[in-house]
């Protein structure tokens, strides 16, 4: 008889705490982790991990397959990338509570449509809408099975509309009365298992018609009532979104809300393109909080946050062009007929974007200083002279006609790379002094959304091959980037049974060829409902993925096992 399920033989164990890696086995038993050490006992099942690492599986706080799961199994892009627990509800947006009505159900689309940038037909074909309350979305939830475990924060701008009809979605303020019925809800929501409470407080974050998401501007009493529920049940997550790249902007209404729950408290943090930047100085007041006895952590892109353009994708430098807008709804392959003419060509290029200050992206994807070609390797950090305008002055042309040309090359329109931002002063030397910070963890890929726009879903890999293999300037070690993707975003959100290789821990684990570890280029594909497309990134070296012991994926190909299901958090 076996002494273990599993042995994963002779890997560099790099066990998510931060401290060095080590040789050894790591011994599996019924899901968990037996024993951790020299020359174990035989397995049923054996696994050769010699010139690997092993890690634990990589937990996601960020992402927004509220919708994927409720029509998919597997939550890819992120489980290509070693991702074994995902957090849904980000941002304060979701599909629960929401009332059983057609209008209520739209408006709920549209504003994920916006946000994050979901197309309206994908929403409307793929959610089966069983459930009204936040209660029943995760019952449907936890009848389901996934290629990863998946949580959920509850989302403040459903709340708010659920209990506020129109007028949360006008965002007036909220009555007492409001008040204490979204407070009723939230305290139900976690005692069932939601992991906390999400907002927006961004002007960004915009409804499909141009609205703002009814949680901006929400007043801080408002939300000062939800830390004071968390206090009060001793449990949850507050998860938030402000604008505090802004000039003048501070964290001092984050400390007010962290203070008040007595609970953690995670947020957007990153830098803008170019100066004066504000990061150090937020850097200073993350420090102090945490040094006040605040729990409070902010979450970080380890990339420039980035826009994938192109003619067959949602945005491109020229989308708000009059002529463009006329052709958009073509058939690529005939859409790109008509772009190859001469005289669509000039006409374009002669259009001016349009003038409507709502249509910010419109002037944003013309940033051609920080726009690039990736390459069939992508490199996410080249410096200025490769960018489309320093490729355009080396070769004479202006900048839209070198973008347009590649956008209409191939048999599917070429694609750019558009750093929004992370990318200060042309590098990311920025992202590195952020990514130091013992207050910083890893997040914001929004796996499940921004479908046409943005493929940052496989930030794991990128950190763990750019900072801790192949950059040199500010390197990072493999030990740290496992760490602020493993144990540092599973204690954040009070997951202590993963997110480290210790004995006793749940057997979610990565085996990964480091050497052989590589991003491949972002494709488009359409598999979602109604034949929606997206934007998917693959990666090379993740032997295997294992959740609770079971194998999901092989060389980056399921193996057709779904033992993830919905956590409801303790």
């Amino acid at each position: 008889m076996s002494a273990f399920d599993t042995v994963i033989r002779g890997g560099t164990v790099v066990d998510g705490t931060g401290g060095a890696p080590f040789l050894a086995d790591v011994g599996i038993t019924a899901g968990r982790i037996a024993a951790i050490g020299p020359d174990l006992a035989r397995g049923a099942n054996e696994i050769d991990a010699r010139g690997r690492i092993v890690t634990p599986g990589f937990v996601d706080l960020h992402t927004h397959y509220d919708g994927q799961v409720t029509w998919d199994n597997r939550l890819s892009p992120s489980s290509y990338h070693g991702v074994t627990t995902a957090v849904i509800g980000n941002c304060g947006v979701g599909f629960a509570p929401c009332r059983g009505d057609v209008a209520s159900r739209d408006a709920m689309v549209r504003l994920m449509e916006g946000v994050e940038d979901i197309p309206h037909p994908v929403l409307t074909e793929g959610l089966p809408w069983t459930w009204e309350t936040f209660p029943e979305y995760l019952d449907f939830l936890a009848s389901r099975s996934y290629d990863m475990d998946i949580a959920a924060y509850v989302p403040h701008a459903p709340l708010r509309v659920y209990v506020m009809g129109q007028r949360g979605a006008d965002r007036e303020a909220a009555t007492p009365a409001d008040i204490a019925e979204m407070c009723r809800l939230l305290e139900q929501a976690l005692d069932l298992g939601a992991l906390g409470i999400a907002t927006s407080r961004s002007l960004f974050h915009r409804s499909s018609d141009g609205k703002a998401i009814p949680t901006y501007q929400a007043a801080q009493a408002e939300l000062l009532a939800f830390a004071e529920v968390l206090r009060a049940k001793g449990k949850g997550v507050f998860q938030i979104v402000e604008d505090i790249h802004v000039p003048g902007a501070n964290l001092g209404a984050m400390c007010e809300l962290a203070r008040a729950s007595g609970r953690p408290l995670t947020f957007s943090i990153g830098t803008g393109n170019t100066g004066p930047y504000g990061y150090p100085r937020l850097l200073d007041e993350l420090a102090a909080a945490n040094a006040e006895g605040l729990v409070m952590k902010g979450q970080l892109m380890p990339r420039g946050i980035g826009m994938i353009l192109g003619f067959e994708l949602t945005l491109n430098p020229f989308y708000t062009t009059a002529t463009f807008a006329r052709l958009s709804a073509l058939p690529l392959p005939q859409r790109l007929e008509q772009l190859r003419r001469p005289e669509i060509r000039a006409a374009i290029l002669s259009e001016q974007v349009d003038p409507d200050p709502a249509l910010v992206l419109g002037r944003a994807v013309r940033d051609f200083e920080h726009m690039f070609l990736l390459g069939d390797e992508p490199d996410y950090e080249q410096p200025p002279e490769r960018s489309i305008a320093g490729r355009a002055k080396a070769a004479g042309v202006s900048p839209e006609e070198f973008a347009y040309d590649v956008m209409v090359a191939g048999e599917n329109g070429g694609l750019l790379y558009l750093a929004m931002a992370n990318y200060a002063d042309g590098s990311l030397d920025a992202v590195g002094e952020i990514l130091s910070h013992p207050d910083v963890v890893l997040g914001l890929g929004d796996g499940g959304a921004h479908v046409g726009t943005i493929c940052d879903a496989s930030y794991s890999t990128f950190a763990l091959t750019h900072w801790a293999r192949d950059r040199q300037r500010g390197r990072k070690t493999v030990a740290d980037m496992v760490h602020r993707m493993t144990q540092a975003t599973a204690r954040l959100i009070g997951l202590d049974d993963r997110g480290e290789l210790a004995v006793g821990k749940r057997a979610d684990i990565n085996v990964i060829d480091l050497d052989r570890l590589s991003l491949g280029t972002p494709q488009v594909c359409h598999d979602l409902p109604a034949g929606g497309r997206r934007l998917i990134q693959r990666a090379t070296g993740y032997d295997l993925t294992m959740i609770a012991g079971e194998i999901v994926a092989r060389q980056g190909e399921p193996t057709g096992a779904l033992p993830g299901r919905l956590i409801r958090a303790a």
